[in-house]
């Protein structure tokens, strides 16, 4: 499955962006995603997962309440809503899908198989 991920750019602290995954290739019902992060010096890491239903959902305790996954398997597309950021969200963010029909998604980067390209997201202060 390929994945082409969009929506980042430069926003002011507290401000909002929504990020957005689309797949192609396999059916993308069968997969579960995954968005991560990377900031420069830093390693990739964990934001949020969805199951392939749309079901679960889990967070990183640094964005729950503020951050939200979700899906829409007839657009094959997967989606991160990001309010109220902080210069520390700062990273290029990756969406990542994992073929499993697992209810729990996983958070680890090596559950998963593939990987977009990422976008970059910059929170000033």
């Amino acid at each position: 499955v390929q994945l082409q991920a969009s929506g980042g750019g430069l926003v002011q602290a507290g401000g909002s962006l929504r990020l957005s995954c689309v797949a192609s290739g396999r059916s993308f019902s069968g997969y579960a995603m995954g968005w991560f992060r990377q900031a420069p010096g830093r390693e990739r890491e964990f934001v949020a997962s969805i199951n392939w239903r749309g079901g679960s959902t889990y967070y990183a305790d640094s964005v729950k309440g503020r951050f939200t996954i979700a899906r829409d398997n007839a657009k094959n597309g997967v989606y991160l809503q990001m309010n109220s950021l902080k210069p520390e969200d700062t990273a290029v963010y990756y969406c990542a899908a994992r073929g499993t029909y697992d209810s729990y998604p996983g958070r680890f980067t090596s559950d998963y198989n593939y990987w977009g390209q990422g976008t970059l997201v910059t929170v000033s202060s």
